[in-house]
């Protein structure tokens, strides 16, 4: 669609000296060009009619958006004055997006959000949405880092708001682009599981970003599967917002680039608006919202913006731009146009529109003064508080709730096929009875991934569950965990409980930022007010034989483990395996969290643990009214001369080494299964090596940043450190292909071999 009206250039404003703050000048800017402004004036437009003469943006429409603009103009303007009396902590503006205001108001305030941080426009337009908000003193108090901010408790300089539907979220480049098409995915998807939305059925999901943000790994990722998506006519109603500025902090988009590449992708519908003429590009704006709710199609709205005051405080352009070209770009400033259509329309005169900008100057300068005085986050609790909450006696209860006989029956095909009434079986056939039953327990769980489905996944760990509980709940994903990754966050948004896999833990550190950067922070930059409860099932590990290599032999967790507020369990056998998942579902359920469930690959099918066909390492599955708590652990043995720690593969290991040991040196050897990796239990850990005479650490993840370090650094701070101890953990180096790797892998007679050392 082409512009309505092609405005006069504004006449750039003569050079000042390099000295010079460039905001002011776009400041001063504003009110010169008003007060030099000599075009033609027309009759003032009725409420309900267009601003001009061929524009589809009424009266009214115009002078709530310019309002709008004029709100994140002034933030802007008070955080770059305020921030060098350290009463603002955040400096990255809106300036020259402004027009983002249109897709606010084109929108409604229950199509989920996910921002781009230049998004001052659009959330002064979304605060309209709703009475009796404040779009000026929430965003005040979350620039000043106050804990009264709404959004984010003064966490972050975000933009968010629970009413209003917009998750909370840093400025990590590209990465809310999979989970806003998750949330557009959801919402189609929850109509075909009977699952109830919190938003209108017809919602969109909202996903806005940069022209440099586009290039990045994460956002093709995504404009990828929402394309695939809809080669496939499954619906997908995500507007993907490109805020096309031309450059990138200093890094310039080629020109042309955005719609080259964009205009034409198979699966994508492309729309052009220009975002710094409110009355051409209104039009535009609404045009594609409506294509993407009324087609339910994934929609790509290239915006067009421009980008003054630099990219943050901080950004001295005037050293890396010639004058010339800040003069030039300065011109482009949308609130000029804004300005000439106020004037032109009729709708205000000079000296009303100079007012009616000041006024907003000095709502703003209020809000943030009035904000500096407000309270901020002053201990490590108010901290961490909405990092990771946990309620053990809610979770416990909702964990061993067993009130869905009906379900089991039906899922396993009657009293006589319920897995406790069947003959002891080794951990893949646990973990899949597990998730039968929770499938029964939780009609809102979905499975998906990697050939999960008919397949039931590469070790039919989930076999069965496709024709089970269906293809709306268990579905193959294409071969992107990001996107499994995004998906889940999506679902999760709308009250649903993911329970992706990520097929080999290799695998999951292609795509670690989603649960790194976006699940696991959520709650965090939200306040609590926002979560995204899921159970990644990820399976892992090494010591398999025959096949393998560094991809399907990963023994290191450490990037898992590093992750704050992130649960991670590791069952060894099959029964604790099926009593950790309803704990984590029940975490999920009750507190939001987003839990890992890492399954070692070389036990899914073992039986055995010291001779063959003694059947030691298969298990009753539980009952459904049992589950392991968060950080219990497992005892084999009362021994106290050697306490082994270990996890996972290490346990049946520690086992096998343990007869030894007792053999060879006359000990009562104690094995400790930590099951629980993150957070650590760390009394557990030191109340089990109190009467311990010597300790031995077993851990099959590299040796430098693996679980042992962490069991170590408990025992030391735990006033043990006098303890003669050893650890036993693998080699700093990638796995190499078949019986090299167990080279590299902690072996049963290195566990024997450290505790004749510790003799």
């Amino acid at each position: 669609m082409s512009a309505v009206y092609a405005p006069a250039i504004p006449r750039p404003v003569p050079a000042r000296h390099r000295g010079l703050n460039r905001a002011e000048i776009c400041d001063q800017n504003f009110s010169e060009f008003v007060k030099a402004w000599d075009g033609p004036v027309h009759a003032a437009p009725p409420a309900d009619a267009p601003v001009l003469h061929g524009a589809t943006l009424t009266a009214t429409d115009f002078l709530h958006l310019f309002g709008s603009q004029l709100i994140s103009r002034h933030l802007d303007l008070m955080a770059r004055v305020l921030r060098v009396q350290n009463k603002v902590f955040y400096t990255i503006g809106s300036s020259g997006h402004e027009g983002n205001a249109m897709v606010a108001r084109a929108t409604r305030h229950t199509d989920p959000a996910f921002l781009h941080y230049r998004s001052g426009g659009f959330m002064a337009e979304r605060f309209r949405k709703l009475p009796g908000m404040d779009p000026i003193m929430d965003s005040a108090l979350s620039f000043a880092a106050s804990k009264d901010d709404p959004a984010s408790g003064g966490r972050h300089k975000v933009w968010g708001s629970k009413p209003l539907w917009v998750l909370p979220q840093t400025s990590t480049i590209a990465s809310h682009l999979p989970k806003a098409l998750g949330t557009a995915v959801a919402i189609e998807q929850a109509r075909r599981i009977g699952h109830a939305l919190p938003i209108p059925e017809d919602s969109i999901a909202i996903c806005s970003f940069g022209d440099a943000s586009s290039n990045h790994a994460t956002a093709q990722t995504a404009f990828n599967a929402a394309a695939w998506t809809a080669h496939q006519k499954l619906p997908a109603p995500v507007l993907y917002v490109c805020e096309d500025n031309g450059i990138g902090i200093s890094v310039k988009t080629p020109t042309g680039w955005v719609a080259e590449r964009y205009r034409n992708m198979h699966g994508l519908d492309y729309f052009f608006a220009d975002g710094l003429d409110l009355a051409a590009g209104y039009g535009q704006v609404a045009a594609a919202v409506e294509h993407c709710r009324r087609t339910r199609r994934p929609t790509f709205l290239h915006l067009k913006t421009t980008r003054i005051m630099g990219h943050a405080g901080t950004d001295f352009e005037i050293e890396w731009r010639s004058i010339d070209e800040l003069v030039q770009v300065e011109a482009s400033d949308p609130l000029l146009r804004s300005a000439e259509i106020a004037l032109m329309s009729g709708l205000m005169s000079k000296d009303q529109l100079l007012a009616y900008y000041e006024s907003f100057r000095g709502k703003c300068f209020a809000a943030a003064e009035e904000a500096d005085r407000r309270p901020k986050i002053e201990t490590l609790d108010e901290i961490i508080a909405p990092l990771a909450p946990h309620h053990p006696e809610l979770v416990h209860r909702e964990a061993t709730r067993n009130d869905y006989a009906d379900a089991r029956l039906k899922a396993f095909g009657g009293e006589a096929k319920l897995p406790e009434k069947q003959p002891a079986k080794h951990l893949a056939i646990q973990i899949n009875q597990a998730l039968h039953d929770l499938f029964a327990k939780y009609p809102e769980t979905l499975l998906f991934g990697e050939d999960v489905a008919q397949k039931g996944g590469v070790y039919t760990v989930t076999k069965g569950l496709h024709k089970a509980f269906g293809p709306a709940r268990v579905f193959n994903t294409l071969l992107d965990e990001t996107i499994i990754l995004g998906l889940a966050q999506g679902y999760a948004n709308l009250g649903m409980i993911p329970v992706p896999e990520i097929q080999y833990l290799a695998y999951f550190h292609n795509a670690c930022d989603q649960i790194r950067g976006e699940a696991c922070s959520l709650q965090f930059f939200s306040n609590g007010q926002y979560r995204n409860p899921m159970v990644v099932r990820i399976a892992g590990l090494g010591y398999q034989r025959g096949f393998g290599g560094h991809f399907h032999n990963d023994n290191s967790i450490t990037a898992l483990r590093d992750i704050p507020g992130l649960v991670i369990g590791c069952p060894s056998r099959g029964d604790d395996a099926a009593m950790m998942l309803r704990t984590m579902m029940a975490l999920a359920r009750v507190d939001g969290r987003v839990c890992a469930f890492l399954e070692p690959i070389a036990t899914y099918m073992t039986k055995d643990l010291h001779e063959a066909g003694d059947g030691l390492w298969l298990t009753e599955y539980p009952a459904p009214d049992r589950a392991i708590p968060v950080g219990e652990g497992k005892v084999y043995g009362e021994g106290d001369d050697l306490v082994i720690y270990t996890f996972g593969n290490g346990v049946p290991m520690s086992l096998k080494a343990a007869r030894q040991i007792e053999a060879a040196q006359g000990w009562k050897v104690r094995v400790v299964d930590l099951r629980w990796l993150l957070p650590l239990n760390e009394a557990f850990i030191v109340e089990q090596a109190r009467s311990a005479k010597r300790v031995l650490v077993v851990d099959e993840g590299r040796r430098s940043a693996g679980v042992g370090e962490g069991i170590i650094t408990a025992l030391v701070e735990g006033g043990l450190g006098a303890t003669p101890l050893a650890r036993v953990c693998g080699v700093d180096t990638y796995t190499p292909l078949a019986g090299a790797a167990f080279l590299v892998l902690p072996s049963e007679a290195d566990i024997v071999a450290a505790a004749a050392g510790l003799a």
